[in-house]
């Protein structure tokens, strides 16, 4: 069982700096509480929506994102190891040859820049034409650049354009483009990889923030007209905590290991679960749940 007394252990302070000044003994009982509390109406209901039977990804063709490099390649052996083909999709061409070359279970692969609509375009035909019997959709690939976009020097148009191209038009793109052969399945599963930043940025990453948390808007929400249209496609959130990538190779702290992330997500879709938390994601879930404010200080001050 989860204890109140190492609750401030595994914040994101990182062992150095004060905690916020709000904390004290008070809201650490409260978080306590709050963990324990019985669901409410709502809130069972939620949860009973989540179970499902189970989803299997033995034998089925999955079309994942970013899958040469950090999260997505491990998933390409997560995804392997249970029985699943994949359609891998990244940017440098030759680095997708190589997966497609050097991994049996990668059935095909394409490259792609993602931050072009003509791109994503061509990755939807090329599943419909030559994949329509794909039921999983990972939608994986993700830029960030950390910048203060207060610095007058400096022009940051072309990568504000950029980054919600790659960050969010794509995968809102792919999922629509491709709900109607998901729909012919007799079940199918979106995946989009979020952040537990989308609910509490970081000041210097303010792009790739806000395009997780578009990203998170438009999962529940796309989830939402599934159910109401009665399709058998399941929308899966994972939200991941600070995982070891080049894409967090400036932050200096603890990471998780992209095996373990993917595995996270793997189990969590096979869960049938709306939401996946990964690994300190939980707790900011919890903070932010107590305490927006807090929670905000805290990413403030990583």
């Amino acid at each position: 069982m989860w204890r109140a007394t190492g609750f401030d252990a595994v914040f994101f302070w990182g062992g150095s700096g004060p905690k916020p000044k709000s904390w004290n003994a008070s809201v650490q009982m409260q978080a306590f509480a709050h963990i324990m509390a019985p669901d409410t109406t709502s809130q069972a209901q939620a949860r009973q929506q989540d179970m499902r039977q189970g989803f299997e990804f033995n034998m089925r063709k999955v079309l994942l994102t970013g899958a040469t490099r950090g999260i997505g390649r491990a998933l390409v052996d997560q995804l392997a190891a249970r029985g699943a083909q994949v359609l891998a999709v990244g940017r440098d061409p030759s680095t997708v040859a190589q997966l497609v070359q050097e991994c049996p279970a990668v059935l095909d692969g394409m490259a792609a820049d993602l931050g072009e609509i003509s791109a994503v375009q061509s990755v939807a035909d090329w599943v419909k034409d030559r994949h329509p019997d794909t039921s999983v959709v990972i939608n994986n690939a993700a830029i960030m650049h950390r910048c203060s976009l207060t610095d007058p020097d400096q022009d940051y148009l072309d990568m504000i354009a950029t980054e919600i191209a790659v960050n969010l038009r794509a995968p809102l793109a792919l999922s629509v483009a491709l709900l109607p052969i998901l729909n012919r399945q007799d079940s199918a599963a979106i995946v989009n990889v979020t952040t537990g930043l989308a609910i509490a940025p970081r000041p210097d990453a303010a792009v790739y923030c806000a395009t997780k948390a578009g990203l998170r808007s438009f999962t529940r929400a796309l989830r939402d007209q599934c159910r109401q249209a009665g399709t058998s496609i399941q929308l899966t959130e994972v939200v991941m905590t600070l995982v070891d990538t080049e894409l967090t190779a400036p932050v200096m702290t603890q990471k998780y290991p992209p095996a373990r992330a993917a595995a996270d997500l793997i189990r969590g879709v096979e869960a049938g679960l709306a939401e996946v938390w990964v690994e300190k994601a939980k707790m900011l879930r919890l903070v932010y749940r107590l305490s927006p404010t807090l929670a905000y200080r805290i990413m403030r001050t990583r």
